[in-house]
């Protein structure tokens, strides 16, 4: 991970492999070819395939996990032990588990020591390999823009500011509001934070792109995605609130315009 910003993963899962001598000049070619600096294997080689935890029974997903992911669940922020690896990738428990899947680690070029503790607290999200994390922000996504009630939102609050003298300030909040939102999707929309097999070049500043990896490896690749969605949803509710709005200025100007018309006929008549 020589990428500005992926500073906070932590190289040290890594199994450090010694360099070889120039006599072993075959043993160098054949490392090169088969692993990375450090030793660890191609990061996009699968590693194993789990069963989702979300499926129902009748469509049950199986996702793949890459050797790439593993490091990545071995690495900070969570620094998951083996106990905790194992329930990820869904192994069994057995008297020897532990020591087999660390000597698996040890042949793709990763280090998990024996006893090492979490440094994160265990949440729903850590039993999610990336794969059904992306899954589930992909099917999050598509129900906030479907199903979300925007319209019925932005009508109800509409009517509990329907005073026509706060009309025009609560036009500038929304419009304030709406660009506030815009300036935080469209910086979200360009985290590159790893995940699966990509490695996008990055486009925001080390600084803040660590921060948003940070968060991006404590939910597997679902909070980036759910933020956005999210988002989507709050803007849409915005675009309705300003719709009902421009009604209402119609509306008053329509009721405004007849009542200067009756005034007008009643004038005549008196006369």
């Amino acid at each position: 991970m020589d990428e500005p910003g992926m500073s906070l993963l932590d190289q040290s899962v890594i199994k450090k492999v010694p360099i070889p001598s120039k006599a072993s000049s075959l043993s160098a070619l054949s490392l090169a070819k088969d692993s990375l600096v450090g030793g660890i294997t191609n990061p996009s080689e699968v590693f194993c395939s789990v069963p989702g935890r979300l499926s129902l029974l009748s469509s049950t997903s199986k996702y793949k996990v890459t050797v790439g992911e593993v490091q990545r669940r071995l690495s900070p922020p969570e620094c998951l032990n083996a106990s905790l690896l194992g329930g990820v990738l869904r192994r069994a428990k057995s008297k020897n588990g532990g020591r087999c899947l660390r000597e698996r680690l040890e042949k793709i070029g990763l280090n998990l020591p024996a006893g090492r503790r979490k440094a994160a607290n265990v949440t729903l999200l850590t039993s999610l390999v990336e794969g059904e994390a992306v899954h589930l922000a992909r099917d999050f996504g598509y129900v906030c823009e479907t199903e979300f009630p925007a319209k019925a939102a932005a009508e109800y609050l509409c009517r509990q500011h329907a005073d026509p003298g706060e009309l025009h300030s609560r036009k500038s909040m929304l419009l304030a509001a709406k660009q506030i939102c815009k300036e935080f999707a469209d910086l979200m929309a360009q985290d590159r934070s790893p995940l699966g097999n990509t490695r996008p070049a990055l486009i925001l500043e080390p600084g803040v792109q660590s921060c948003l990896t940070h968060f991006s490896l404590i939910t597997h690749g679902f909070g980036g995605p759910a933020i956005c969605a999210a988002l989507t949803a709050f803007q849409n509710y915005l675009l309705e609130s300003l719709k009902g709005l421009d009604k209402m200025f119609l509306s008053s100007a329509g009721s405004g315009h007849g009542d200067t018309k009756a005034s007008e006929k009643d004038a005549k008549h008196q006369k």
